[in-house]
């Protein structure tokens, strides 16, 4: 008998390309490419690197015991040295204006070679959280595996009409049943997308086939997003865990620019603290971006 060790790890796509003349030289950082944050200056590679970090910090400080595994275009200059993050390159088109679709195929990539590593023999269960890069994880998110032990993929949502679930924040039980009904979901959430909304796949479409796959299924209803509590339902032969934003994928209410702190029952902040080069640790304080 083997003994079956659980662990978490979190998915990000991020590819950089560093190969304008000059990049990295004092000369090559001219205004246009310059973002100010507090008293530093970062070019764009130099602020997708720091937001970057601070995405790993975040995770060394709220769940220690978690990698994180950053899915790159073989050809991208991305390169991380750190204790628990491996970067694995993904065959695909990275380019800016066909981000989303990428991400998508590059989750589904990911998932099939997990899959295998099952299947040929792996004992441990390995569970799978795939968000953005520019967000930070102010608690302990193990908790859903065992909370709610009854899903295969899990996914937020919150009351909008248009946009109700956020494709930010993706999790997968990490077993052969639960990567195999996640695998095959996403295979027809990526079929929709470029079906339905290939005109945004640069930014949204990932989003707007997630609902649609989901609301089309007959038995799902919609009414269900009103509501602030999880729930469970079966879709397209998937179980899946549906999380109020409001406490796993987190925006500020009062939108960009105007972030004044967050509940204390957040667990999961989105990205828009970050545009504005400001983060939240996990004591809920704010900490300049440098």
């Amino acid at each position: 008998m083997h003994a079956i060790h659980e662990s978490t790890s979190f998915v990000t796509v991020l590819t950089l390309y560093n190969n304008s003349p000059g990049f990295g030289s004092p000369d090559y950082r001219k205004s246009s490419d310059i973002v100010i944050v507090g008293n530093a200056a970062y070019d764009k590679p130099g602020r997708s690197l720091a937001l970057l970090n601070a995405f790993i910090k975040f995770i060394e400080v709220s769940m220690p015991r978690s990698n994180v595994i950053i899915l790159t275009a073989p050809d991208s200059e991305l390169h991380v040295h750190q204790k628990n993050v491996e970067v694995v390159p993904v065959e695909g088109d990275f380019s800016r204006g066909n981000l989303m679709l990428q991400r998508m195929r590059s989750y589904i990539v990911f998932l099939e070679s997990r899959l295998k590593r099952l299947l040929h023999g792996q004992h441990d269960t390995n569970h799978f959280i795939f968000t953005d890069s520019d967000v930070a994880v102010v608690d302990d998110l193990r908790h859903i595996f065992e909370k709610y032990p009854n899903f295969d993929l899990a996914v937020t949502f919150r009351n909008n009409k248009n946009q109700p679930l956020n494709s930010g924040f993706i999790a997968v039980r990490g077993t052969i049943d639960g990567i195999s009904k996640a695998k095959a979901l996403l295979e027809r959430v990526l079929n929709v997308y470029m079906l339905k909304f290939g005109n945004a796949s640069r930014m949204l479409g990932d989003q707007l086939a997630l609902a649609w796959v989901i609301k089309s299924h007959l038995s799902f209803d919609a009414k269900q997003f009103s509501r602030h509590e999880a729930f469970v339902d079966e879709i397209h032969g998937a179980l899946v865990l549906f999380l109020p934003c409001a406490v796993y994928n987190w925006t500020p209410p009062e939108g960009a620019g105007q972030f004044h702190g967050m509940p204390v029952d957040v667990k999961f902040p989105s990205q828009t603290p970050f545009k504005e080069h400001v983060i939240v640790d996990a004591r809920g304080c704010l900490c300049p971006l440098y």
